[in-house]
Order: structure tokens, then C-alpha cells, then sequence
């Protein structure tokens, strides 16, 4: 092996290493908050209005702010966006653990904000970096962050009864911390170069880097296929944050202790860790994602009906729930790369699907939230989470048919990432 090809692979392993630390930071500053809602609540006396906004706040933000990232990865290296992200998610974590309800609200939209950018940078740098690996990255990476949320949901009380819950919100900036100096070492040894327009002259490329698409954003608005995978997803997550962030408090109402409650929350995330592995691979072998799509959401079914019918049997069915949570939301994302013919695409569609869908999600949390105190009962909330499965259904099947976006793209250059131009219809 060439001192070449051993840097060429050394930095793929540091590539790799980020990857992995960026997955790990997507989910604890988001699942470690509800085990301690009620804590909050009480300390800073949340109405059911404010606890509702708070668990909103960080769904919201992933919509809002996920338009941002590919411009800014244009912009400045997708390398360098990656730190930005991991920052804003330190600064977040870190600025929460203050005794203070505006540094509490405020805390949370920075850490939402770089969630939201590392979000839609993940799939896009996994396509571009490792293309012939991307279902089994992308699965791992859906695993780290189950993982992770499962983690930081599991250790929520102890670590509150621990070290205070202060120094408990505060513990979570340190991996990101880590993850963004990891990321300031990346930018640092890519040597980027401005990306020409295409012409009839040269064309210069960041080779490392998830590049330019001369596919306008807003042809994928007129894409009904780009529409389908975003509803889906947002449909998807709307249901796994509801649960994230209400269901300590709704298997509270039911009689079980908050210890119970959190453990259950983290159970629900844990048993899904494997399936988010298997669930892309699965995927990325199929032709046809939808009989994948149809077994996930009946599974889903059986979990939420179990526990609008039959609560007192409640591990039974946060087991259920957790496979299908597990399962839906990789296969929203692994969609995101199957459905486009480029990483550039894939950043583009992963932008808009995840600023469409996040903020339909963001409606998720609140509305339950407004439900719940209007008629006293989760029994309502939930039952809504069930009809939902039928727009769900919907959107799922149209996205998970064989089919790409329609995309036009030009060679910028050689090498793996290099295309020729693609007319690829949209369905």
C-alpha cells in the first residue's frame, strides 16, 4: 500500500469516527429531557401549556432550522457545518444546565438548531463518503442513535438523583464537545476549492466534500415523490416524539412510578437499537420497500392499541411500540438516499423532507399536550397517534415504490462522486 492510499484510508477512518460521534449527539438532548419534565415543571411552575412547549421546542426547531444546512454546507464545507452543528449542540446542553427558564427555552433551540443541521448532514455525508456502504452505515448510524436516546432517557433520573439535575443536562455537552473537536480535525485536512458553475470551461471541486447539485431545490417541490418521503417522515417522527416526550408522563397517569415510567421510555428506544441496523440493510436489498413499510406499521398498530386497551399490560406493549418506533424512523431515512441518484440530491431531499417533515411533527408534542389538558385523559392523545396511522399508510406506500426524483445532474469531475447527466423521472 502507497503513503497515498494509506492516507486516502486513514482519513476515512477519521470520517468514519465522526460519523459515529455525530450519531451518538442527535438524540440524548432531546429523549433525557422528559424523565425530568414533571422536575422542571414543578421548579419553574410549567403550566401544561409550557411543559407542552418545551417538548415542542426541539421538534420544531429540526423543522425550521433544517433548511439551513445544505446552503451552509455549500457555503463552507460540509466538515465545517458538521462543527457548527456540534457547537450549537454544546452551547445548548450547556446553557440548559443554568437556573433559569429563559436559559432553559434558549438552551434548547440552540441544541434543536445543530441537531436539525447534523441531521440532514448525516445521510448526505455517508452517500457521498462511503456509496457502496451506505445501507450499512446508515443502519449503523440509526443504531448509535437509538443507542444514544435510549442512554440518555435511561440515566435521566439516576444521574438527576446522582449529581443534581443540573450538572445531569450538563453531562450530555461533553460527547458533543468531543464530537465537535473530532470534526474541527476533519475540516482541518480537507483542502477545499471553490466549486465553478457549470460551463463549457473548467470545473473546480471540493473532493471532499458533498457537492453542488445543479438540480434547483425547487424542482423537488414540484416532486411528488420528494413529498411523499417528507410527509412519511414527518408523520413517522411526529409519533416518536409524542411518545418521547409524554409517554413518562402518560404511564404516570396510569399508576406507574416515574422510575417505571423512565424505564419503559428507555426500553422503548433500546429494543428498537437492532432493528435500526437491520431495518436499512433490509431496505437497500428490496426493490420495493413496501411490503417492509406494511409489516412496520402493523407492528405499530398492535403497540399503540395495546396501550389505549389494555394499559395494565403496558411493558407488554412499550415493547411492541419500541420495535415499530425502532423500524419506521431508519426506514424514513434510508428512503431519503434511495429515492435520490446523488449525495448531492440526497442533501437536497434530505433538507427538504426534514424541514417539511419535522415541522409537521413539531405539532405532534403540543397537540397532545393541549389535548391532554383539555380533556384530562391520554386515552384521546393516543387514540389520535392510531388514525394517524392512515395518512401514515399513505405516504409511506407512495414513497417506498421503486423510483428515484427527478434529477439533472453534470459531471463536475472524476472519481466515484463524478455523474453524467441523469433525466430521471419523477413519480
Amino acid at each position: 500500500m502507497s503513503a497515498h492510499q494509506r492516507r486516502i484510508r486513514t482519513g476515512r477512518l477519521w470520517i468514519l469516527a465522526g460519523i459515529v460521534l455525530l450519531s451518538i449527539n442527535l438524540r440524548p438532548a432531546i429523549t433525557g429531557t422528559a424523565p425530568v419534565l414533571g422536575e422542571l415543571s414543578a421548579r419553574y411552575g410549567l403550566d401544561d401549556t409550557g411543559a407542552a412547549v418545551l417538548t415542542t421546542l426541539p421538534v420544531l426547531c429540526l423543522g425550521v432550522f433544517a433548511s439551513l444546512a445544505p446552503p451552509l454546507a455549500r457555503r463552507v464545507g460540509t466538515e465545517p457545518a458538521i462543527v457548527a452543528a456540534l457547537g450549537l449542540i454544546t452551547a445548548g446542553i450547556g446553557l440548559r444546565g443554568l437556573a433559569s427558564p429563559l436559559a432553559l427555552y434558549t438552551g434548547t433551540v440552540l441544541a434543536g438548531t445543530g441537531i436539525a443541521i447534523g441531521n440532514v448532514l448525516l445521510p448526505a455525508i455517508i452517500k457521498h463518503r462511503f456509496p457502496i456502504r451506505t445501507g450499512t452505515l446508515t443502519g449503523i448510524a440509526m443504531t448509535i442513535m437509538a443507542a444514544s436516546g435510549a442512554v440518555a432517557a435511561g440515566l435521566a433520573i439516576p444521574l438527576e438523583e446522582t449529581i443534581g439535575w443540573h450538572l445531569a443536562f450538563i453531562a450530555w455537552a461533553l460527547p458533543s464537545l468531543a464530537a465537535a473537536l473530532l470534526w474541527v480535525r476533519n475540516a482541518r485536512t480537507v483542502r477545499y476549492r471553490r466549486i465553478a458553475p457549470v460551463s463549457r470551461g473548467r470545473h473546480a471541486r471540493r473532493p471532499d466534500s458533498v457537492p453542488a447539485d445543479a438540480e434547483p431545490t425547487g424542482r423537488l417541490l414540484r416532486s411528488g415523490l420528494a413529498w411523499s418521503v417528507a410527509g412519511f417522515l414527518g408523520a413517522v417522527s411526529c409519533t416518536f416524539y409524542v411518545l418521547v416526550s409524554w409517554l413518562p408522563m402518560i404511564l404516570q397517569d396510569y399508576g406507574y412510578t416515574g422510575s417505571e415510567s423512565a424505564a419503559m421510555l428507555s426500553l422503548m428506544m433500546l429494543v428498537g437499537i437492532p432493528f435500526g441496523f437491520v431495518i436499512p440493510l433490509a431496505a437497500t436489498r428490496l426493490t420495493d420497500q413496501r411490503p417492509l413499510l406494511l409489516a412496520v406499521l402493523a407492528v405499530m398498530a398492535a403497540g399503540l392499541g395495546g396501550l389505549v386497551l389494555a394499559p395494565a399490560h403496558a411493558w407488554t406493549w412499550v415493547l411492541v411500540t419500541g420495535v415499530a418506533t425502532g423500524s419506521a424512523f431508519p426506514l424514513a431515512i434510508i428512503l431519503l438516499a434511495l429515492r435520490s441518484p446523488s449525495p448531492p440530491t440526497t442533501a437536497r431531499l434530505s433538507g427538504m423532507a426534514q424541514t417539511v417533515g419535522y415541522l409537521l411533527a413539531a405539532l405532534g408534542p403540543l397537540t397532545m399536550g393541549l389535548l391532554r389538558s383539555d380533556t384530562g385523559s391520554w386515552q384521546t392523545p393516543l387514540m389520535v397517534l392510531l388514525v394517524l396511522l392512515v395518512p401514515k399508510t399513505v405516504l409511506g406506500l407512495y414513497a417506498a415504490r421503486p423510483g428515484l426524483v427527478h434529477s439533472r445532474l453534470i459531471a463536475t469531475g472524476t472519481g466515484p462522486d463524478a455523474e453524467s447527466t441523469l433525466a430521471l423521472s419523477s413519480r
